[in-house]
């Protein structure tokens, strides 16, 4: 199969996070993109990332997803777009809904139209298992930006653009990761946990970029990816990470789950199974053609949640990767 990155222009936004810079790496290693445009905030961490990697194929632009003028000047002649901007921590979306809302969902229609006006062959979202049945403000912004993504298929007209999203939990190490607080807190001799109940998925960023480059290879349109990747116990996690240290419970942050869900039973009615992910089709009757031809049909009330997941993490596996970070 050929390699559809080799010798396209490929922008992403927020493409200065963890994800980005991962992401970068592995399509300047692997790829051979003509280009690879890197669209976020962050001025300090572009320079970090230019001075990094040192390679002619990229390009920065400075700019906000909320800007709809920059995000057509970086569009032009695009590709493929990879969407990862957003304000991804639970409490900062809870104390700042307004702005928010302005980035994670503005934003995501400000991308989409951008993507429509240019013709941009196919866009990929990163969502989060934040956004199934959100009880938090960052979950039903993700949410709803999934339902714009999705939704986006309509208004393709005849043009060869297909929009698609992939959902997938915590990355482990990343920004706002509960790992580098425990490392943190470890020097101390105290963890705090809100919960010893509760449960998390995880992944390694390596994991999230390679499954991230394989959907976009596999969508048809209209389509949400879902990882199989497994779970564990925060307490397990604190306890893999310092297990001489004391254990404070603090009780759950707002807008905090005790288990997350990657797919809920309704979207399993209309989802198909394979070795390694599941994938979420589309319902919408404009989108009906769309569909995986091949694929296990999911068992009615079937749901994928962090505690009645068939897979666990070991002690032994998560300090394995935590030591690679």
């Amino acid at each position: 199969m050929s390699d559809i990155f080799k010798d396209k222009v490929v922008l992403i936004t927020g493409g200065s996070g963890s994800f980005g810079n991962k992401f970068v790496e592995t399509l300047l290693r692997e790829h051979e993109p003509k280009t690879i445009r890197v669209f976020s905030r962050g001025e300090k961490k572009q320079l970090d990332m230019q001075q990094k990697f040192n390679d002619d194929r990229l390009r920065f632009f400075i700019g906000d997803v909320r800007d709809r003028l920059r995000l057509n000047r970086a569009m032009y002649d695009v590709d493929i777009l990879i969407h990862a901007a957003a304000l991804k921590q639970v409490p900062t979306c809870e104390y700042n809904p307004i702005e928010a809302i302005r980035t994670n969902i503005d934003g995501a229609v400000n991308v989409i139209d951008a993507a429509l006006d240019h013709q941009v062959k196919k866009v990929m979202a990163i969502s989060t298992d934040k956004a199934v049945h959100p009880i938090n403000l960052y979950g039903a912004t993700k949410m709803t930006a999934e339902k714009l993504f999705i939704q986006a298929n309509s208004y393709v007209g005849k043009q060869d653009i297909k929009f698609s999203c992939v959902r997938y939990g915590n990355v482990i190490g990343s920004r706002g990761s509960v790992i580098p607080l425990f490392l943190k807190q470890k020097e101390k001799g105290v963890l705090t946990i809100t919960n010893p109940n509760m449960t998390r998925f995880w992944l390694t960023i390596e994991q999230g970029v390679s499954f991230v480059i394989r959907s976009i290879g596999k969508m048809h349109g209209g389509e949400i990816f879902i990882p199989k990747i497994p779970s564990m116990k925060i307490i397990d996690l604190a306890n893999t990470i310092a297990p001489d240290a004391e254990k404070k419970i603090i009780g759950s942050r707002p807008g905090e789950k005790i288990h997350e869900i990657l797919m809920t039973c309704d979207e399993s009615r209309h989802s198909k199974e394979f070795d390694d992910m599941f994938v979420i089709e589309p319902e919408q009757p404009f989108l009906d053609e769309i569909k995986f031809a091949n694929g296990k049909v999911i068992p009615e009330g079937f749901s994928y949640s962090s505690d009645n997941n068939s897979v666990w993490l070991s002690q032994r596996e998560l300090k394995d990767k935590i030591e690679k970070l």
